[in-house]
């Protein structure tokens, strides 16, 4: 059987996976009578339904064949018939499947034992076939995004990385791209940093095991920027400043996520020294801003004219300040 004609026999008969055989009989008969041709003459969506119906009956009023369906899922024909999930034709060995929710959990395991990898129940990347050839587990494909499954029984969740740059994740934006013959827009929220993860539900990779699909998770990456950095909530810079305007103090242009703002410098500031610019930094994911860290960099001029040299000289001439003279009394 394909994994994509897997019926749910309990879903059909509207019954739980814990349903009593008697409750199993009852709500068959009823389907029975609701679906019957005899009463529904003609009405071929009717004549499949009472087939379906049927053919549910059959296998989980039978108690060997209902615990290999409830072990095996789509598998179970297979199992049936004496060979190993996917027709590898494998005598089972008396092997108990039972302890294993689905079949990817014994995928997962068995990669564990013979490969190094995580324990059942441990989230690992794994690769393998499933009976209609889909790959089950690692695998790519998804354009640019470098997405890797990383479940390992129920819906596969799907996980991929977005890079945007600071303009992007500062003020969000709208995302498209391509998954197979899906194409996906995805709303990216302001404030977005590195490491976050972005979910879009029902998204993920198809559990022919469960017929669900898993989410997707987009992991936030930023390109580097020239001149802004994140730390935390905030944003960081640096601001090359003349001997001069150290020294004396001054008033200077600084870059902001909202444009140019006046930033004064104190006199005496040091090279290193950081500024705050309350709340000019990064948005939050609650509301508001985080500040914006101005650091100080003092640069002397390379190219001096002749003046200009003049001048310095004269200052080292006549300066009493000492920035060095702690350094005396220190010793091993």
């Amino acid at each position: 059987m394909a994994t994509t004609d897997f019926k749910d026999y309990y879903a059909i008969l509207g019954v739980s996976k814990t349903a009593s055989p008697e409750e199993i009989k009852q709500a068959f008969r009823k389907l029975a009578r609701k679906y019957h041709p005899d009463v529904n003459p003609g009405n071929k969506q009717a004549e499949a339904s009472f087939k379906e119906v049927n053919e549910a009956y059959e296998v989980l009023s039978d108690t060997d064949k209902r615990k290999k369906y409830d072990q095996f899922g789509q598998y179970w024909r297979q199992v049936g018939d004496g060979g190993f999930p996917g027709g590898a034709g494998v005598d089972m060995g008396g092997f108990d499947f039972s302890q294993y929710g689905t079949f990817d959990e014994f995928i997962n395991e068995l990669l564990g034992r013979f490969g190094g990898g995580a324990p059942r129940g441990g989230r690992q990347s794994y690769s393998y076939q499933t009976p209609g050839g889909r790959p089950g587990g690692s695998y790519g494909g998804f354009g640019d995004f470098g997405f890797q499954d990383v479940g390992t029984g129920g819906a596969q969740d799907t996980e991929a990385t977005i890079t945007l740059t600071f303009a992007e994740a500062f003020a969000g934006s709208q995302k498209r791209f391509s998954i197979g013959n899906e194409t996906l827009d995805v709303r990216i929220p302001p404030g977005a940093k590195p490491g976050n993860r972005l979910r879009v539900k029902g998204k993920g990779q198809f559990n022919p095991m469960t017929q669900q699909r898993g989410d997707l998770y987009l992991k936030v990456e930023l390109q580097p920027h020239s001149f802004f950095q994140i730390e935390g909530d905030n944003l960081v810079c640096e601001v090359p400043i003349t001997p001069d305007e150290a020294a004396l103090g001054a008033s200077i242009d600084v870059p902001t996520p909202d444009g140019s703002v006046n930033v004064k410098l104190p006199a005496g500031v040091r090279s290193g020294q950081s500024l705050r610019l309350r709340g000019k930094g990064w948005h939050l994911p609650k509301g508001g801003r985080g500040d914006q860290l101005v650091k100080v960099a003092i640069v002397p001029p390379k190219d001096m004219s002749q003046q200009e040299r003049e001048y310095y000289e004269k200052i080292r001439a006549i300066r009493s300040y000492n920035p060095r003279s702690h350094l005396q009394q220190i010793k091993l």
